[in-house]
């Protein structure tokens, strides 16, 4: 398959690919993760592969069936989306899928039903779309988007195959953004991708508005704190992470980064050389690899929706107990 949209995942790519050549591609598909992370981007490549016309590699983007699917005009590729709180996707949307999925395509061989953020569906809303996944006509396929399959029913998740995407490489995401933004330069763009994971839908919306100041600002009081042996101080400055949990989250995303950086030593990913040298010359290796994994099961503590003050309280500890503090 060509992919000219959706950066990185190499491996899943090849699994796609595979799928698709070898004509066993499933009706049901669910491309799961974070919000940024190219979810809508693939799905509608693969919807644009599925109705392509082209000779060769596909889709070609140049035949009228690719031309109507980049301009989001194709008559045969439906898409649908919540707007991301909880129950959002309502059961009503999903009856309508429901009847047209059975009228024949007007001008492909299939029909392609992007159900965008799909674990905003509630229970009715899942079961109603259940009937038409256990026996969908030959020619019906359907892509949803999900930040995390846990919130799929088993029934649902059964009947469809699940791909887990992740971030691409900080250097080829902050090629992307530099490319389509000139005002952002390279070194800001590798900064925030390198933050936010290899996400680069993130990366790119912290460039707006200063926020990749603020969260470089965060970062490095925690370094300070560190080098202090002051508990005080790196409670003042964990608190100053405040309560949203997608800052926080992507605050301890970026001190993993530093970490692994003074750890390694080299092939720097976090953008962070001043902080990542005075880490790498004020610790042990023993030490830094303690910080990387306190960062990464804060990181998980912080997903799974613990209580912000209890959150910035155990953020302190365990990055102090890391550093021999």
């Amino acid at each position: 398959m060509n992919f000219k949209f959706f950066l990185g995942n190499e491996k899943i790519k090849e699994q796609l690919s595979f799928l698709l050549s070898s004509s066993h591609f499933p009706h049901a598909i669910i491309l799961e993760g974070e919000e940024g992370i190219g979810k809508r981007t693939l799905a509608r490549e693969l919807a644009a592969y599925l109705v392509c016309r082209g000779e060769g590699e596909k889709p070609c983007y140049e035949c009228a069936q690719c031309r109507k699917a980049l301009k989001g005009v194709h008559p045969d590729i439906y898409e649908y989306s919540a707007i991301g709180g909880a129950r959002s996707f309502h059961v009503d949307v999903v009856r309508e899928v429901i009847e047209d999925v059975y009228i024949s395509p007007n001008e492909a061989d299939y029909k392609i039903y992007i159900l965008g953020n799909a674990h905003c569906m509630n229970e009715s809303a899942q079961n109603a779309l259940l009937k038409v996944l256990e026996e969908p006509p030959a020619y019906a396929v359907f892509i949803l988007t999900a930040a995390s399959k846990s919130m799929l029913l088993e029934t649902v998740l059964s009947r469809a195959v699940t791909v887990s995407l992740s971030g691409v490489d900080p250097r080829l995401g902050a090629e992307l953004i530099a490319e389509r933004n000139p005002e952002i330069d390279f070194d800001s763009a590798f900064e925030a991708v390198s933050a936010f994971g290899g996400n680069i839908g993130k990366a790119a919306e912290s460039l707006e508005g200063g926020r990749m100041e603020r969260i470089t600002q965060l970062v490095n009081s925690v370094g300070d704190a560190l080098f202090a042996d002051n508990e005080y101080q790196m409670l003042k400055a964990v608190s100053e992470l405040g309560t949203n949990r997608s800052e926080i989250t992507v605050v301890l995303n970026l001190l993993k980064t530093v970490f692994r950086d003074a750890l390694m030593q080299k092939d720097l990913l976090s953008g962070q050389g001043e902080l990542v040298g005075r880490l790498s010359q004020g610790f042990t290796r023993a030490r830094l690899l303690a910080l990387v994994e306190a960062a990464q099961s804060l990181i998980e503590m912080a997903d799974k929706n613990a209580n912000s003050a209890l959150l910035a309280t155990r953020i302190s500890y365990e990055l102090m107990r890391a550093a021999g503090r």
